[in-house]
Formats: C-alpha cells, structure tokens, sequence
C-alpha cells in the first residue's frame, strides 16, 4: 500500500539541509528548508504550496531567491512559515531586487508569510502586482503548535534552542486512504484526480449517502456511487504517516524534551548529526547534535525509523561513522527503555 506522502533529503548529507516531500497523485509538495536547491528541478519545485523554514542561516535559506524567481510570472500563491524575525528576512530578500515591471505579468505571485513565536503567529501577505510591499499590518494569531492545517494533515512546530530560535516540524496525516486496485478494477474505475477528490470527501467527514460524481475516460457520462459504498469497495483505512524533521539544535533538556514531545511515534524522523560524540565539545559549541545524541532522541521519541543528516565536512569520507554511531546509540537506547517499562 503507497503512502501519500513521500520525502526525500535533497541533498546529499554533506551538502545543504532540507526536505521535499511530494504528494501521491497530486500535482502538489512540500518542502522543509530553502538551502541548496540545485538537486531538484524546476518542474519539482512548481509543485511546491507551502515551505517550512527552521531559521534563516545561509544554508537552510539561500534557495529562496530561486523559488522566487521560478514562481514569478505565475498565478500562484506561496506560503512560507518561518521563526521570529522571518518576516523582517523575508521583506529583506525583496527589497534586494527592483519591481518596476511586474505590471507586466499577465499572472501574479502571493507570498503568504508567517512568522512562529511562543505564543503566537504573526501573518502577512506580499502580492507581486503590489511589488511586493506588504498588504498592511500583520495579522496576530494564536500559536497553539499547529502552523498550518488541511482536511487530510497538519503541521505541528516547536521553537528550539540554537543559539538563536529554530523550529522543528512534524508533518501529520490525519489517516491514511489505501486505494484498492481490485476495487477499482471491479468497478471499471481507473486511478486520476478523482482520487484525490473522493479522499477530501472522506478526510470532511462526507455524509455517506452523498452522490460522488466520476468521469471516466472514454465515456461520455460520469458514472455515481454513494460515498460509502465507493468507500466500502475502494478503500482501507489506516493510521497516518508521521513524519518530522528536526535540524540545527543544541543538546539540552530543554530541546530535547520538546524534540521528543514534538516528533514523538513519527514513522520518519530527519535529524541532524553533524559531529561524532568524540567531538561533542564542538557540537556543543556550535549548538548542533552529534550522531549519538540525534539516535538517542530518535529512540526516547519511539519513532520507527530514522535519517541522519547535515554532517560536517571535517567527516567527508566518514560517513558510515556518522551512521552507525547513530544507530548503535538508537538500539542501546531502545534497549534501555523496553528494560525499564518491563
């Protein structure tokens, strides 16, 4: 059975962080950092709706000039969330290039941006056609932990301790629908946008004597099945994906509790382990993780299965080093904690 999501690291782990997640028969992605985004190519890129940003340093914010520049000329909107001060970043970039003929674009780029605090989100909207001056005052809304929120998923943030505030993400499906290819063989139905339709309906909760409409290719008529029974003959469903992605953050109880609470049971779990535990000092000075501590996160959250990444360059070469540290401490620690909860 095909999950809907599936995320990618975009480079290699030496290179730039961040993460591209495209969606299972949508034109549609998502990405966790703006680094580096040479590795995937525009088309990729066009499918991107929203992007989550862990903090602006160089190499998790350099790729938005080439978003930017791709998307402009398109009618699209873009909605990014990054920490305190990202709006100020933001407006920064596109006050660094001149707008005087936007009015030629017959489509025109949205910026949505929103900035994450403690205890509340801060939005503001950026239209090309307005070269980019901002659409008023910001809007405050509450911060509850959820940044952003679909029918089918949600995105959860914690603001986490790099020396300056940097957020951590956890992408949550709210369940999984499992296409059964048997059922739409039996009932003549082929896979196509549809699909996504009839999974909003079922994520909105549908009444399920509501009529749902398909066309088919090669017939003139659209054929219609009451929502439960497509359900009953299509479908299974299963518990959602978890996935999160935690980078650039010191070894501390205060991050490490809210890395745990954040990721907590994720299927996947992207964490940074730019130091081996020898170099722990350094780690600790440059407020990132070691391979040890990122696996021993990952076993205290319970996540199922891990990636490191962002590994320092003084380890080119090493990287089976990187890994296995991180897996030893994993399974070390598993152990420590099923011994202790018999």
């Amino acid at each position: 059975m095909r999950p809907s999501f599936h995320p990618r690291l975009i480079n290699d782990p030496f290179e730039d962080p961040g993460l591209f997640i495209p969606f299972l028969f949508q034109n549609r992605a998502l990405i966790f950092d703006l680094g580096d985004t040479g590795r995937l190519t525009a088309r990729k890129l066009l499918k991107i709706s929203h992007g989550f940003v862990t903090h602006t340093h160089m190499d998790h914010f350099i790729g938005f000039d080439r978003l930017l520049r791709l998307f402009l000329g398109r009618e699209k909107n873009l909605a990014l969330f990054g920490p305190p001060g990202f709006l100020r970043n933001v407006e920064g970039k596109l006050a660094a290039y001149a707008w005087n003929l936007v009015d030629n674009f017959n489509y025109h780029l949205t910026l949505q941006i929103t900035e994450i605090h403690p205890q509340q989100m801060l939005y503001r909207r950026y239209r090309c056609q307005n070269a980019f001056e901002a659409d008023g005052k910001a809007v405050s809304r509450p911060f509850n932990g959820v940044v952003h929120a679909e029918d089918g998923f949600r995105v959860s943030a914690a603001i986490l301790d790099h020396g300056i505030p940097c957020l951590g993400f956890a992408l949550k499906e709210r369940f999984h629908v499992n296409i059964l290819k048997e059922g739409l063989k039996a009932l003549g139905l082929a896979p196509g946008p549809w699909l996504t339709r009839f999974k909003q309906a079922l994520y909105r909760r549908a009444d399920p004597d509501e009529q749902f409409s398909i066309v088919r290719e090669g017939h003139p008529t659209a054929v219609s099945f009451r929502i439960g029974e497509l359900a009953d003959r299509i479908a299974r469903i299963t518990a959602g994906q978890k996935i999160s992605y935690i980078t650039d953050v010191v070894y501390n109880p205060a991050n490490i509790e809210r890395i745990v609470a954040l990721v907590e049971k994720s299927d996947q779990l992207f964490i940074e382990a730019a130091f081996l535990d020898t170099d722990r000092d350094i780690a600790a000075r440059k407020k990132h993780l070691t391979a040890a501590q990122a696996g021993r996160i990952a076993a205290m959250a319970g996540v199922q299965q891990f990636a490191v990444f962002h590994f320092s360059p003084r380890y080119t070469g090493q990287e089976a080093l990187l890994r296995e540290e991180a897996a030893t401490a994993y399974r070390n620690n598993k152990r420590r904690i099923s011994n202790t909860e018999c």
